[in-house]
């Protein structure tokens, strides 16, 4: 089968076309229940209740293109990170064994807007217990 200069010109304007439509349409699609689907996922269908799990992050972050991030849960299996006001919530999912020193984890995140940060840990007996901290964004890095 041969593609003429023509044909071929043809479908990559159309698949240009279609990537660009999936590509403004699909966070439309992870903005509804994204978060929750997330938890009930990871937990396996259980309702994280609270415990002792602590997320360190700025009141305020100047610039949100990165934001310092801390989370800890002594005793945790996993720790999932996720950013509920970004297009997709995902953020990071850290595992430990028992070789780990400590539960604990730092990264740097990007924020899209002033959000809520959740953290849900899965524990050793299956249980998972959850925390929200919110991060004001400011816009231009003006510190207000």
């Amino acid at each position: 089968m041969t593609v003429t200069r023509r044909e071929a010109l043809g479908l990559a304007v159309g698949g240009a076309a279609a990537l660009t439509t999936l590509r403004f349409t699909a966070p439309a699609f992870a903005a509804g229940n994204a978060v929750e689907d997330a938890i009930m996922e990871f937990t396996g269908g259980a309702k994280p209740g609270s415990g002792d799990i602590a997320i360190g992050a700025p009141e305020i972050a100047e610039n949100g293109n990165t934001v310092p991030i801390e989370v800890s849960a002594p005793g945790a299996t996993s720790i999932m990170l996720l950013a509920a006001g970004n297009p997709s919530p995902g953020v990071a999912t850290f595992h430990f064994s028992a070789l780990s020193g400590a539960q604990e984890a730092k990264t740097r995140i990007r924020l899209a807007k002033t959000q809520d940060i959740v953290a849900i840990a899965k524990m050793p007996d299956g249980s998972a217990i959850m925390t929200k901290r919110s991060v004001k964004v400011t816009i231009g890095g003006c510190g207000g």
